[in-house]
């Protein structure tokens, strides 16, 4: 299914192909404002996508993945936060 996501390399967004399933993605509940971490994905088995709460694009983050970052919501939140800071 095609998605659109913010790639923070090109500086753009961009659509990609991607099914958000079980086998490659974590869903993270308890979301309460727009700052929380949603769901991260692997994407291509290279990549990773994250996404805030709410109505925000995914977010693609290179070379990594959710195994690197242990599957953990506060992981993801500081790699989001590093890359757009970047």
């Amino acid at each position: 299914m095609k998605h659109i996501v913010l790639n923070l390399q090109k500086g753009r967004l961009e659509t990609i192909d991607v099914d958000f399933t079980d086998e490659n993605t974590t869903w993270f509940k308890r979301c309460r404002s727009s700052a929380d971490i949603e769901m991260i994905t692997d994407y291509n088995n290279k990549d990773l996508l994250i996404k805030e709460y709410g109505c925000s694009y995914p977010v693609r983050i290179y070379n990594t993945s959710r195994a690197a970052i242990g599957n953990k919501k506060k992981q993801a939140l500081k790699m989001l936060k590093q890359a757009l800071r970047e």
